[in-house]
């Protein structure tokens, strides 16, 4: 074992950082995998939050979940000041043999990481940012470039931990593929679908309702059965779109829970959805996908495996965006059109043609430049790994 994490006693308790969403929760089962597999016979905790509870359930690389009160400068969970205090005596009363970071650069998360009472901390630092006293070496510099999940196992090399085995995963069993069929009974018939998913958890995220409902026709119209899915907060979104549709659709949003989700994705023949949490779901089924990337970071978060994978995005100079809202008219989402949407289908599904939506969509309503980004309506693909700098 590398010198950066060998103990004079065995690791039998490692803690991690990661109070992120389900999407990247499943992108650090990776670098899950590597303390697993360089502590078999450590319990492993993972400090997050409640939605990524249920995918942790089944993470083979993790043996509990955490909560957690907040921390100040973490906005993905509402700081609870009274509950610090008793939170960080629990845990320090734990005697933590590791405390690992994977939370991002460490420029909030790392002094909480301090305060766990861990015997070694690890992780990620920001340029000239602070490290735990005595810890330094078990930190690296925060990835500015490449996937997520890429960014993660950087630290697990940095400390020697073995890092052979890169796939995501969603573990599926049985009982989803039951739960599915009572959710939705005419799966079995066997006929071809679509996933199609308009949600995300930032609206500033979110490509319009009514082009989806676009691509959903011409999906139909090509022989698929589109089916809407999301969660119970997106249903009136579904039905939006299924009010918006020309064609007929399934519309599970907000009836399936997560494992019924994802055996739903299992079948499907190809998922559309925005840069959210399913998408990683398809990557780790090796599901087919488009994902529209409006306002968030695409070479962090696109699948790696860009035949199977296709990410539509554009450029704008404010990405990745942290606001619900676009303040600036949502460019980035507006400048990618449907036919651009539905070329790449064509390609993706290897169909003779998607025919356009009928009837036409109305290009100067839903397409065009915005007055906050009259530059951005220009019909072009951004590659998946933008040059550093470019817009």
């Amino acid at each position: 074992m590398n010198s950066l994490i060998d103990l004079q006693e065995p690791v039998r308790r490692v803690v991690v950082l990661r109070a992120l969403g389900l999407g990247d929760m499943i992108c650090a089962v990776p670098a899950l995998r590597a303390l697993r597999a360089a502590f078999p016979h450590a319990r492993i905790s993972l400090l997050g939050l409640p939605r990524a509870r249920e995918f942790l359930s089944r993470c083979a690389a993790v043996d509990e979940w955490l909560g957690f009160p907040g921390w100040p400068g973490m906005p993905e969970q509402a700081l609870d000041v009274a509950r610090v205090p008793g939170f960080l005596a629990e845990m320090q009363a734990r005697h933590v043999d590791l405390a690992v970071q994977l939370h991002g650069n460490g420029s909030t998360s790392n002094g909480l990481v301090a305060l766990l009472g861990a015997q070694r901390c690890a992780g990620f630092h920001a340029p000239g940012g602070w490290v735990p006293p005595g810890q330094e070496a078990r930190f690296r510099p925060w990835p500015e470039q490449g996937h997520e999940s890429e960014r993660l196992l950087s630290l697990c090399r940095h400390l020697g931990l073995p890092t052979a085995d890169e796939r995501l995963e969603f573990p599926l069993r049985p009982q989803d593929h039951e739960a599915l069929l009572e959710i939705w009974p005419d799966r079995e018939r066997g006929q071809p679908y679509v996933c199609l998913h308009a949600g995300a958890q930032l609206a500033s995220r979110r490509w319009p309702a009514l082009r989806f409902a676009a691509v959903a026709d011409a999906l139909a119209d090509a022989g698929y059965t589109v089916v809407l899915t999301g969660s119970p907060q997106e249903q009136a979104l579904g039905a939006l779109i299924a009010s918006a549709m020309q064609t007929r659709c399934v519309n599970l949003v907000g009836l399936t829970g997560l494992w019924p989700l994802g055996a739903l994705i299992a079948g499907a023949r190809c998922l559309i959805s925005n840069d959210t949490g399913v998408s990683h779901i398809a990557a780790a089924l090796a599901v087919p996908s488009l994902i529209v990337s409006s306002g968030g970071d695409a070479q962090r978060w696109a699948p790696a495996n860009r035949q199977l994978h296709r990410v539509l995005s554009k450029p704008a100079p404010c990405r990745p965006c942290a606001h619900d809202d676009c303040p600036t008219g949502h460019g980035c989402a507006h400048a990618l059109s449907v036919v651009e949407v539905l070329q790449t289908l064509q390609d993706l599904l290897d169909l003779p043609s998607i025919t356009a939506p009928h009837p036409p969509v109305r290009e100067d309503i839903l397409h065009g430049p915005t007055p906050a980004h009259p530059d951005l309506a220009r019909p072009r693909q951004l590659s998946l790994q933008p040059d550093p700098g470019s817009a």
